[in-house]
């Protein structure tokens, strides 16, 4: 079983030019084509804490929202989201509370796709690296014994392979897409792919183009991952 998964910070769909634009991320999620996609500020910081994606652009895009948020306007948790393709079974969701300063989580799917489950995450971790390293132990033991996982996110860790990255331990790949943000000029691979080791790996990299570039400050990337049984 061989699925994309793919993690975008969408910076609340606005845009290098300043501008609010849902259709314009959503273009760039067709781009991407992935069957699944961890958002990060998929909604708006203050009020309501509405989504800035429409859920109706979202199923008319073919996308199912996995529910995890605890607002009505909202299709995420402190800006953590979850989209899968239609014919993927979201067998239940919840939400990962992280050790902050500031108001942090993750969230959580259990899914199913040809008779087999597997898990995944997205999050949005702190900007220090001390926090960094106690969200990353956090989500690994909510994972631990879940089978199948992976997990993606905005890890706002610019070390390669050092820092808050040691974290995940023996078990856990880390996986290095590329360069990510600023997305006009990317300098820092921000944006990561872990997984299990339950998965093998053909395809890791950065979704690079002009659509992407102009849609957010962070590049999307994807992990493309074959499950056996």
């Amino acid at each position: 079983m061989q699925i994309t998964f793919a993690s975008y910070n969408i910076h609340k769909a606005v845009g290098v030019d300043g501008k609010r634009d849902a259709d314009r991320i959503i273009r760039v999620l067709h781009e991407v084509g992935a069957d699944v996609v961890a958002l990060q500020e998929a909604d708006r910081r203050f009020g309501e804490r509405e989504t800035v994606l429409p859920r109706a652009l979202l199923e008319e895009a073919q996308w199912q929202v996995v529910p995890v948020a605890e607002r009505a306007r909202s299709i995420g948790w402190h800006g953590n989201a979850l989209l899968v393709r239609r014919g993927i079974e979201v067998l239940d969701a919840d939400r990962i509370a992280l050790p902050a300063l500031e108001p942090r989580g993750a969230v959580r799917a259990r899914l199913g796709l040809e008779g087999m489950e597997f898990c995944v995450a997205g999050m949005h971790l702190d900007l220090s690296g001390l926090l960094r390293k106690r969200q990353i132990e956090t989500v690994c033991r909510t994972m631990d014994e879940a089978g199948p996982c992976v997990l993606l996110g905005d890890l706002n860790e610019w070390s390669l392979r050092g820092g808050s990255l040691a974290a995940f331990g023996k078990g856990w790949e880390v996986l290095a897409p590329g360069r990510s943000f600023p997305g006009t000029r990317p300098l820092a691979q921000l944006d990561r792919v872990v997984h299990s080791p339950h998965w093998q790996v053909s395809e890791c990299q950065v979704h690079h183009s002009a659509l992407a570039v102009a849609a957010s400050d962070h590049l999307p990337v994807k992990a493309c991952l074959t499950l056996s049984a």
